[in-house]
């Protein structure tokens, strides 16, 4: 199987140039549905990396028992408190609400955060069926489509899924799933599906495959799989295509990661210096010297 490498080239050539005559939604709106009680990190990382990735306007819908505190934490995306259970999980109104603010969204994030439960399968299956733009699907949103691959099938909107191993064999009720798995789980749903690992592959629905060259042991935190989803969705809100948006994204977080390793160490590097070296690797597509 032909298995291309992403690289510098592969970024250089995918990243679009600002133009000077422009404006925020030039660089899209998107939205991300994120966050439950006890896992407010995971909506925060998700919707600021958006932010620090160039999005134009970024939104976040998260459920209303975390609002106040995602609210405090966040200064540039837009936050709305959206309805809950009482086990302060997102639920099906919340859902529906969420689409609500969904209309203009040029790419939708599901799943960072949100929990595991009857309710959330629910609502992730409302988000994608109501989705009619590319849907990102994280962590338990991927949680919560196993045993229900047939949403994925029913829905409109192009997917990206962006599984570790795990979540994988469980998306697949297989157990150890890997990349032979997953390259027919790409052509049998026509999702995109970047499955995480020490070098990351990303497989197409038509069958492409690509291997992510950047990255590094320090970034096997909790919180780092957030900040890649964010930087998804915003490469996907601002246009590239969904295949993409994955490689690239897949390369734009190792080399962030690559930076913080080399100026903090391995071990100390956390999701938050990604974020601070994200603007870093993205400054070379600067339109000039200002």
């Amino acid at each position: 199987m032909h298995e291309t490498l992403i690289d510098q080239r592969y970024l250089d050539a995918v990243i679009p140039p600002r133009k000077p005559e422009t404006y925020k939604d030039h660089y899209g709106r998107v939205l991300a549905v994120c966050g439950s009680r006890g896992y407010t990190g995971a909506a925060f990382f998700a919707a600021q990396a958006a932010v620090r990735t160039g999005s134009g306007v970024v939104t976040l819908c998260t459920p209303e028992a975390v609002y106040p505190v995602l609210a405090a934490k966040l200064n540039e995306p837009v936050v709305y408190p959206v309805a809950c259970g009482g086990e302060g999980r997102i639920n099906a109104e919340g859902a529906r609400q969420a689409l609500a603010y969904a209309g203009k969204a040029k790419a939708i994030l599901v799943g960072c955060g949100l929990g595991r439960g009857a309710g959330t399968a629910e609502a992730v299956a409302l988000l994608l069926q109501g989705a009619k733009c590319p849907v990102i699907v994280d962590a338990d949103g991927i949680n919560a489509l196993a045993g229900h691959i047939d949403v994925l099938r029913s829905t409109s909107a192009p997917v990206i899924l962006t599984p570790h191993a795990g979540e994988f064999s469980r998306l697949c009720g297989q157990a150890d799933a890997g990349e032979r798995e997953a390259r027919r789980f790409a052509g049998q749903t026509g999702a995109v599906v970047l499955l995480k690992s020490h070098r990351t592959a990303v497989f197409a629905p038509d069958g492409r495959q690509f291997r992510n060259t950047s990255g590094n042991p320090g970034m096997a935190k909790g919180g780092s799989g957030d900040v890649l989803a964010g930087i998804i969705l915003s490469l996907c809100g601002q246009g590239l295509q969904p295949v993409e948006a994955a490689c690239a994204g897949a390369y734009l977080h190792g080399a962030a990661g690559d930076r913080c390793a080399n100026a903090i160490g391995e071990y100390g590097m956390t999701p938050s210096d990604l974020l601070g070296a994200v603007p870093a690797v993205l400054r070379r597509y600067n339109t000039r010297e200002w």
